[in-house]
């Protein structure tokens, strides 16, 4: 094991600081007068293992190797979602220890289903740690894209490597100095949001736990109608503004930052987003105008807008059950589900990247029938696409779809129904958070479903959320060969 040194010292690193955040719902339960100190008992259990495999693993030189960068990549979600269980099974709201994680993977993946009940009761500390869990998914993601994911060249990933990444030796530093940068530029527009929802009428707790799972295109809320539960359009739109900034890739905050200021208008992913944005709230529009004479058009123009962006980008607030709306809607939103956001974002599902690469392939194939002899270069971004490129994301698409039949097919044998293993399949793999139908839709959630069900999900929202093929891999004996 003493190859893996580094992998288990980072690991501790992180789990450190997982215990230090906890120390923040702590001070809520004091703020509170709640009288628990499970947040206090998990802090120290998280903390003294971290310390322990930070000990254990010191060594002169810190590098990770390629095999490694795999490893740490993957375990790390997984260590941090297991000690981020810990508060849900100390705390006085009756979860098993399936419960426990599923919630827990649900918040640092940034998925946003739950298995709580009857949020407008639960103590607000287990509220903070949910919304602080998706925060700091939100942010690990990020870093994840923008550094580890290009170098491990994970389904065309590596269009997004930045400079001098690509050495797996070179994680470490660069990690420090971008993960600081983003952190900041992450947690001023978290701020803003906190400001900006406040504001416009929430109360002060609402505001940090809904600024926190909205920059993080979570979805975790505070009350069982979520969003819908404030009843203010200003909320509504202060909402779906900055949904649309977390599903931005964060390298073109920094390249902005740089002093490239034009770099949201000649960013072709930005621009796909919001032609993809625009598409899908005039069909929605146009269906509510059809199907519903009663409600303003002012009105359905925001809760398309809403809707349509919320599931598009992965967050899965709703302001009402749109299960209701008729069939279509369930068939479009599902559809929107696998879509997700831009790459580098904290936004989950497919990336839109990848299917405006298809399309390049696909209209590139069209050209190369009607012209056998010519020769069309693919372009992205200004970049030439190789071939390695296409074929990657070909995989990737494919590999996806084939989990995600098969996720659906393993709830299926839980017993469960077909409207619910596949949405819940959805929801899991593109990180999105409430299903379809009576049990896990807008106004469900995920507790009445079998324990074998809710492990199959957690397993599922890991895949989603790290691109599949850096989980995959580990399950490969080769990999394990020296």
């Amino acid at each position: 094991m003493s190859a893996y040194k580094t992998v288990f010292f980072i690991i501790g690193i992180l789990l450190i600081i997982l215990g230090l955040f906890m120390l923040v719902p702590y001070g809520v339960q004091i703020f509170y007068q709640e009288n628990s100190h499970s947040f206090l008992a998990s802090s120290f259990v998280t903390i003294l293992i971290g310390g322990l495999l930070v000990l254990a693993n010191l060594q002169e030189k810190n590098e990770l190797s390629l095999k490694q960068t795999f490893l740490f990549t993957t375990f790390s979600w997984l260590s941090i979602a297991i000690f981020g269980s810990i508060p849900f099974l100390l705390a006085n709201i009756e979860v098993s220890i399936s419960d426990a994680f599923f919630e827990s993977m649900s918040g640092i993946t940034t998925t946003g289903s739950t298995i709580i009940t009857n949020l407008d009761n639960t103590p607000k500390s287990i509220l903070i740690w949910r919304a602080l869990m998706q925060w700091l998914g939100g942010v690990g993601i990020i870093v994840m894209a923008i550094i580890v994911l290009p170098l491990l060249k994970v389904g065309g990933m590596q269009l997004f490597r930045v400079e001098s990444s690509d050495k797996p030796e070179k994680i470490l530093p660069r990690t420090t100095h971008l993960g600081l940068t983003i952190f900041s530029t992450y947690s001023i527009l978290t701020l803003m949001c906190v400001v900006s929802y406040h504001l416009a009428g929430m109360k002060a707790f609402d505001s940090v736990a809904h600024a926190m799972t909205t920059i993080a295109t979570g979805g975790f809320s505070t009350h069982n109608e979520s969003i819908g539960f404030f009843k203010n359009p200003n909320i509504e739109i202060i909402a779906t503004l900055f949904i649309i900034l977390g599903s931005i890739p964060f390298i073109t905050y920094l390249k902005f930052i740089k002093g490239n200021k034009k770099i949201f208008f000649d960013d072709v992913q930005i621009k796909g987003l919001i032609y993809l944005f625009i598409a899908c709230i005039l069909i929605m529009l146009i269906y509510l105008t059809l199907n519903n004479k009663e409600i303003l058009i002012i009105d359905k123009l925001r809760i398309a807008s809403f809707n349509v962006i919320s599931i598009l980008s992965g967050t899965g607030y709703v302001t009402n059950d749109f299960s209701l709306w008729g069939k279509f809607p369930l068939i479009f939103f599902l559809f929107l589900m696998f879509i997700g956001g831009c790459a580098g974002s904290t936004a989950c599902g497919i990336k839109i990247f990848r299917f405006q690469l298809l399309f390049l392939f696909i209209r590139n194939q069209i050209k190369k029938l009607m012209y056998p002899n010519s020769v069309f270069p693919i372009k992205y971004n200004n970049q030439k696409i190789s071939d390695d490129y296409i074929s990657s994301i070909i995989i990737f698409i494919f590999t996806y779809l084939f989990i995600f039949v098969l996720i659906a097919m393993l709830l299926s044998l839980t017993g469960i129904d077909f409207l619910t293993a596949i949405s819940g399949a959805a929801t899991s793999i593109s990180n999105v958070g409430p299903g379809l139908g009576e049990v896990i839709g807008p106004n469900g959630n995920f507790k009445s479903i079998p324990d074998t069900a809710k492990w199959i999900l957690s397993f599922g929202m890991l895949l989603g959320r790290l691109e599949l093929f850096a989980v995959l891999i580990l399950f490969f004996p080769s990999f394990w060969r020296n």
